[in-house]
């Protein structure tokens, strides 16, 4: 039982820091929680540039529709004198205009000319506005100066249509200092930045909370297993999840059948040691009572044959595997074909004729030597009485339980039969029903205690052939401890 919990635990995703994987694999917890992490650290990232670029360009779009504005009261203000000329008022719509070096920076140019106005705010400066815009034609750009301060530059076309010639068109800009606009944008950006880090680390704790809860039960069914492999309880006791269900399910199957292949160990070497007394006895009470040479050696021989047939029949229940969780299933029609094959070139003189009617979809969970046992010694039974004709069937039907397909097996022949009366006294071991017949007696047997093993039944009645037929029906599924017991034990 050890090495099959040392196997279940090194193949069962772990929890258990204790456990030497642990140092090469991260836990399932961890792995989620790194995968959780990236996924919203990414989603978080692009949420913030997203946010973060929308932001800068309705700003800037806001800048723009403000310099616009003020271009607007710059061309309100503006007029034609009586020589056709564009002249701007000293006093101009905003104040700012008038202090040099207040930020907002005004010019006005012609785009036929050398003409050139200027607002106060701009003396001693020198600004690269774009010039020479058609009507209506927007420029903007943002530029450096040489102290490290940023501006806005908007320039907007304008053709004065009270001018007598047409063709007066200026461009009018203004230019303003972004410190103010970029305090706003870094202020924003830091309570972006701040509340979109704070609502991560509070979604990524919620996560590892809830990913702690969702996988408590496997971290409940790693602490059970320690305790399985500490003693301190035979199998896995809590409720699991449905999704675990299937999983705690075989391994607490795997734990019963190895106990009970632990417990049939044992029985069949106490059966053996027991069932050897006899023969020992009469073996040393030959050897001890003078006789002459020739009884000693009959004595002898039918000791030593009784004990073969009691070894034989021991080993081959100790062998017998049972119904075994996960196991791979395995084809019946195969199995029945191969021992069909072998058994014709045994009794070649017979020339049995064989009708095997076997589903192609009967398929047997368990271990293929205890199938070829019962196939194998039900089949020669059945060519060694026959007269000449063998019928091997095998069907699957719906178990009790859902998704239960439970296999009915059966094997005629057109020999003797078995009396009903004689029907117990042959599946016992060592019976024969004609002692003509070479053979042990314990074929039978041995699929009789297989059968029980698997928790089945077998009965012999007589046959549509006219001999006798063999019926065994087997429930192909996960029994409890209690229920999967053999019967009489």
């Amino acid at each position: 039982m050890a090495t099959v919990l040392y196997s279940l635990r090194h193949q069962s995703l772990s929890l258990n820091p204790a456990l030497p994987e642990r140092q090469f694999m991260l836990s399932l917890n961890l792995r989620v929680l790194i995968a959780a992490s990236a996924i919203l650290s990414s989603f978080f990232g692009l949420a913030g540039v997203t946010l973060d670029r929308n932001y800068h360009d309705s700003v800037e779009q806001s800048l723009e529709e403000q310099l616009l504005g003020t271009v607007y009261a710059l061309i309100a203000a503006a007029s034609l004198d009586d020589e056709g000329r564009l002249t701007l008022p000293a006093r101009l719509p905003d104040q700012r205009f008038t202090n040099p070096d207040s930020g907002l920076y005004a010019q006005v140019s012609s785009n036929y000319g050398s003409w050139r106005w200027q607002s106060e705010s701009m003396r001693g400066m020198r600004l690269p506005f774009v010039t020479g815009l058609q009507r209506t034609q927007r420029a903007g750009k943002k530029i450096t100066l040489s102290d490290g301060r940023e501006l806005y530059l908007f320039s907007y076309g304008v053709v004065w249509s009270d001018a007598e010639d047409p063709q007066y068109a200026y461009t009018f800009s203004v230019a303003q200092d972004l410190s103010g606009v970029n305090a706003r944008t870094a202020e924003f950006r830091r309570n972006l930045w701040g509340t979109l880090g704070g609502v991560a680390l509070l979604l990524l704790a919620v996560q590892g909370a809830i990913l702690r809860w969702g996988l408590s039960p496997l971290k409940k069914a790693a602490d059970e297993l320690a305790a399985i492999e500490q003693g301190k309880q035979a199998r896995l006791q809590g409720k699991y999840p449905p999704e675990l269900q299937g999983l705690t399910g075989n391994i607490n199957n795997l734990l019963s059948q190895q106990h009970e292949h632990l417990e049939r160990y044992r029985r069949t070497l106490g059966d053996l040691a027991h069932s050897l007394k006899t023969p020992l006895a009469v073996l040393q009470s030959a050897v001890e009572s003078p006789q002459d040479t020739s009884s000693l050696t009959k004595i002898v021989a039918e000791q030593v044959e009784r004990m073969n047939q009691i070894t034989g029949y021991q080993l081959q229940r100790a062998a017998t595997s049972g119904w075994t969780a996960l196991a791979a299933p395995i084809n019946v029609v195969t199995v029945v074909d191969k021992v069909v094959s072998g058994l014709n070139k045994v009794y070649a003189e017979k020339q049995v004729q064989v009708c095997v009617n076997v589903d192609d979809d009967v398929e047997f969970h368990g271990d293929e030597g205890d199938l070829l046992e019962m196939v194998g010694n039900l089949l020669d039974n059945a060519y060694k009485w026959c007269e000449q004709h063998v019928s091997v069937t095998a069907k699957s039907r719906p178990g009790p339980l859902s998704h239960q397909w439970d296999i009915m097996f059966c094997v005629e022949d057109d020999g003797v039969g078995v009396a009903p009366e004689m029907v117990r006294y042959v599946m016992q071991r060592g019976r024969r029903a004609d002692n003509q017949i070479a053979g042990h007696g314990i074929g039978l047997s041995i699929v009789r205690d297989i059968v029980q093993v698997y928790g089945g039944t077998l009965e012999i009645t007589a046959s549509e052939l006219g001999g006798a037929a063999v019926n065994i029906w087997l429930p192909m599924r996960s029994a409890e401890p209690e229920k999967n017991k053999q019967p009489g034990t």
